[in-house]
């Protein structure tokens, strides 16, 4: 599993799998969060089965879809809330984590300056610059 670390408590990755989701509990997390659309491609696994995948394992599991680089106003302050909320580590997923990170940079659950979320993007392999006119 390619998961990157971003902040104390958050991380992304690209698509999980079911089979999967037992390891993410076991590295401590607490909830997932998938950003994909269901049947967004062939082959990916439904969001039934990650969630009942992740309720087996004993995690929360959220659907906050997000789509063809829009990133809803209403998406961004569920984002927030769930990460401000958790109580403990989130993992997002999405097809690349990148969707995951956007969100999570846009939704600013720390309240960071810009030039801080930018450079944890960047330290975890995302460049975000074309994000930096949308963040206050």
């Amino acid at each position: 599993m390619d998961i990157r670390d971003i902040a104390p408590g958050f991380a992304v990755a690209p698509q999980i799998q079911p089979d999967e989701v037992p390891a993410i509990a076991e590295r401590g997390f607490v909830a997932i969060v998938c950003n994909r659309p269901d049947g967004e491609e062939p082959g990916q696994p439904s969001v039934d089965a990650i969630r009942q995948a992740a309720e087996s394992a004993g995690l929360a599991f959220h659907h906050i879809p997000v789509a063809g680089g829009a990133f809803p106003a209403e998406a961004v302050d569920a984002f927030r809330t769930l990460r401000q909320d958790a109580e403990g580590p989130v993992l997002a997923y999405c097809r690349s984590g990148t969707r995951c990170i956007m969100l999570d940079t846009l939704a600013n659950p720390e309240n960071l300056a810009p030039s801080e979320r930018l450079r944890r993007a960047a330290a975890a392999g995302y460049d975000l610059s074309a994000l930096s006119d949308r963040l206050s």
